[in-house]
């Protein structure tokens, strides 16, 4: 496993140079405006649930998979992750033809392990603490092969943060965007791009009540953990804020916007029903905190990532059907 120390801000160069490697692995996802009478902004979703695995992840994952070393790869590949990530070096590695296995939580749901088995890859399950431990220790001692990190990794926020540079050049009065905090590298990633691109936007974490470390870490004034409660927003919802991510977070992020569960359902709905967008409870959680209504952007565009669209079927349908 790898030492571990406080990354350091992102070039704008680096993000370029990941746009130019993941142009045959990523789309450009659309921007598209919702109809929310009532907030006094324009609310765009930035639909990274229509990328080929259904998440921004892609983005991240194919760009780490490009700068590594190909003897490293020969060996394998792996990373940790509730299933997005998973499904990101899963596809990167069926591509390159390289052996490929995924630490997931033992709760992961059943449409992210379904879709990693079809690309390929060996799905490993672990009690979320173990898992956890995989995220924050930077790999298992019992894997085998090289390690791709879901968030802290260089090259993975720097293709996350190409997210930022297609909003910034296609809404010129950008206020503000708001992103699904997890770990940190997609808010991050899309912050250092957006810091050139667009430098009067600001970026917002949402993360939701049953675990909101990042808000519980800007209180404190220091990472810290926090108590995690299993939810159906499995994307995110970490046991706290890796200490790594810390001083670039908190540098680069306006702030976090906790919402409840009950919220989380709704913008489901919402999306569903007003913009005919599938999202899982992640993905949903940025529209759920912009709807809310967001004080400082009025007359602006805002931005709400809706960064994954896999939901098991029978949680979908019991979220529409209340």
């Amino acid at each position: 496993m790898n030492s571990v120390s406080p990354l350091a801000s992102l070039s704008s160069g680096e993000i370029d140079d990941a746009r130019a490697r993941i142009a045959d692995s990523a789309i450009r996802s659309p921007l598209l405006r919702l109809d929310a009478p009532g907030l006094p902004f324009e609310l765009w979703l930035k639909l990274e649930c229509l990328q080929p695995i259904g998440s921004f992840k892609i983005r991240g994952a194919a760009n780490a998979m490009a700068l590594a070393d190909p003897a490293a790869l020969a060996r394998g590949v792996y990373t940790g992750s509730a299933g997005n990530m998973a499904q990101g070096v899963a596809f990167a590695a069926r591509r390159l033809g390289v052996p490929c296995r995924v630490v997931m939580p033992d709760r992961a749901p059943r449409a992210k392990l379904d879709a990693v088995r079809r690309m390929g890859a060996t799905a490993v399950r672990l009690p979320f603490e173990e898992w956890w431990a995989v995220l924050r220790d930077h790999g298992h001692p019992e894997e085998r092969g090289h390690f791709i990190h879901p968030v802290s990794d260089r090259a993975v926020i720097a293709g996350n943060g190409t997210v930022g540079l297609e909003i910034a050049e296609e809404l010129p009065g950008l206020r503000a965007v708001v992103v699904p905090y997890g770990g940190g590298g997609l808010a991050c990633g899309i912050a250092s791009a957006l810091r050139d691109a667009a430098p009067d936007a600001r970026v917002f974490a949402a993360e939701v009540e049953t675990a909101a470390p990042f808000a519980a870490s800007l209180r404190a004034g220091r990472p810290v953990d926090v108590r995690h409660q299993p939810s159906f927003v499995d994307g995110i919802g970490a046991a706290g804020v890796l200490r790594e991510m810390w001083p670039l977070a908190r540098g680069l992020l306006a702030g976090s916007i906790v919402v409840t569960l009950r919220e989380v359902r709704a913008a489901v709905r919402v999306l569903a029903r007003r913009a005919r967008i599938v999202a899982e409870g992640a993905g949903a959680v940025a529209a759920a905190a912009s709807l809310r209504g967001m004080r400082g952007v009025e007359g602006g565009a805002v931005v709400a990532v809706v960064s994954g669209g896999n939901i098991d079927a029978h949680i979908l349908r019991a979220i529409l059907e209340n």
